[in-house]
């Protein structure tokens, strides 16, 4: 109600992360230049201190809840029966608001991963184009009921399911919650949702679990062999045959549209067995976010497929391999970083931004990401290490929660690639009933060991850390890896 009402109204709407540290909270406030905030009752007295913060330029202060100090804090309650009462007395000042279709409407923080969250500057125009473009890639209708867990301040979901969705007349069901996800796809019957692949790859190895624990692995096998080849042929029955394992998902998903990190293929292949509809997409809070994805007819797992309509996409400077930055021109592209020309001028060169991402085409024109510039392990031989290629390896073993390939210095001035692993404590102890805690860095190292062997050697992981403690991550579940390494090192 409150982004719908600012944007409709010709101001500019600034989401903020609730689950930052006060801290961050003020700084964002604070270097975006609200002027008004809407805060829930339990940050009243948070947001009333920072009346005296001489560089905040707060003015107004409206509650979600109604509250006793009227004079000071205005309450939504009550600024709707005002608002009625003027519409019913003939006031038609909303009526003839003007919307600048192409100036700033809303201010982004980016996830800040590595450093200072930039504030991305996004116009209407740019929304909408993505909104319009995102129709292409799925068949979603006023039928579909979706399920909304992913953080609403980030474009990802702020787009993709609240925007893009109300365009498409469809039902948002609000989590209750990440442990109640199973829960939630059953009482509210979600035919879909948004995610990024660590939920997927969670919810797949727990189906995993359950085949084994059940001793139906070849069972399943044969009938996954038997659905495909009729699948060939035209018929699809993989949605009867797998139906308890549906119904487990609900029994109404048929669609999930994730991103924002790679994912493995054999999960991607085996949710899709199941008769359920996965679809990759690739974007940034720069883009509105989404810049491409697969859609209905085209899809190879692994690849976010190609450019939404009106969005041109290159790799520049490709290397011997093809793999160069990903760089993106269209309607949806941000008008800037607010406050940082210096920064703005980095990545917009020419009318094309510079995502900071690598990525190359395949023979059929699939585009496939790689990694982010600035996490390439360069080693002293010139070889270059895409650490997210290695993790997906990793994270395909069964009890491998997150982990995170890193460079670590060595004597000769080189680096050795390592691997942080947080491991499913709950699995290890089901599966290992007779091991301690310490034979369990034995176990991963062995399996480790198995990865290697598919490798190049300049590739091989050298030595990891294991744990059971989440790393740090932002709201949108991607590790900070910036802060992680420095923990490590410091450690």
């Amino acid at each position: 109600m409150s982004y719908l009402s600012v944007t409709t109204s010709g101001m500019i709407v600034v989401p903020l992360d609730k689950a930052l540290p006060d801290n961050e909270i003020e700084s964002s406030v604070i270097r975006s230049q609200v002027e008004a905030v809407i805060f829930d009752k339990k940050y009243l007295n948070f947001f009333k201190a920072l009346e005296n913060n001489p560089d905040c330029k707060l003015k107004h202060f409206i509650c979600m809840d109604s509250v006793d100090n009227k004079e000071e804090i205005l309450c939504v309650p009550e600024l709707l029966q005002k608002g009625k009462e003027l519409r019913k007395n003939g006031d038609t000042r909303y009526n003839e608001v003007e919307i600048d279709n192409t100036g700033m409407t809303i201010m982004l923080f980016t996830s800040g991963t590595t450093s200072l969250a930039k504030i991305v500057m996004l116009s209407q125009a740019n929304i909408c184009a993505n909104i319009y473009s995102t129709g292409c890639i799925a068949k979603v209708t006023s039928d579909d009921t979706f399920l909304s867990f992913l953080p609403l301040h980030h474009t990802y979901e702020s787009t993709t399911t609240f925007l893009y969705g109300l365009y498409c007349g469809i039902t948002i069901a609000f989590c209750d919650g990440l442990r109640y996800v199973s829960q939630n796809l059953k009482e509210y019957k979600i035919t879909g949702f948004v995610c990024v692949p660590l939920v997927l790859e969670a919810m797949y190895k727990k189906i995993q679990k359950g085949i084994k624990q059940k001793h139906l692995s070849i069972p399943f096998a044969i009938l996954t062999a038997i659905s495909n080849l009729l699948l060939k042929c035209g018929i699809d029955v993989r949605r009867k045959l797998f139906k308890s394992v549906i119904d487990e998902l609900g029994g109404h998903l048929r669609l999930v549209i994730y991103g924002a990190a790679p994912m493995d293929k054999s999960t991607i292949k085996g949710l899709k067995n199941l008769g359920i509809e996965l679809l990759n997409g690739y974007g940034l809070t720069e883009a509105s976010p989404i810049v491409s994805a697969e859609n209905d007819k085209y899809q190879k797992p692994g690849s976010v497929a190609f450019a939404l309509p009106d969005v041109e996409i290159k790799i520049d400077e490709p290397n011997e391999q093809g793999i160069g930055e990903v760089i993106v021109k269209g309607p949806n592209i941000m008008l800037g970083y607010y406050d940082n020309k210096e920064a703005t001028d980095e990545v917009l060169i020419d009318g094309w931004f510079h995502t900071g991402d690598l990525g190359y085409y395949d023979k059929d024109g699939y585009l496939f990401i790689t990694g982010r510039k600035k996490n390439v392990i360069v080693l002293k031989n010139g070889k270059n290490i895409y650490p997210e290629e290695l993790e997906i390896l990793i994270a395909r073993l069964p009890y491998v929660a997150e982990n995170m390939v890193f460079g670590r210095p060595t004597d000769d001035n080189d680096l050795d690639i390592n691997a942080k692993i947080v491991y499913n404590e709950e699995y290890m102890k089901q599966t290992y009933p007779d091991k301690k805690e310490e034979d369990y860095k034995n176990i991963i190292w062995n399996d480790i060991k198995e990865i290697n062997k598919t490798m190049p050697g300049y590739k091989h992981i050298r030595d990891i850390i294991i744990t059971n403690e989440p790393m740090i991550k932002t709201t949108t579940q991607k590790v900070k890896r910036n802060e992680e390494l420095k923990k490590i090192l410091g450690e």
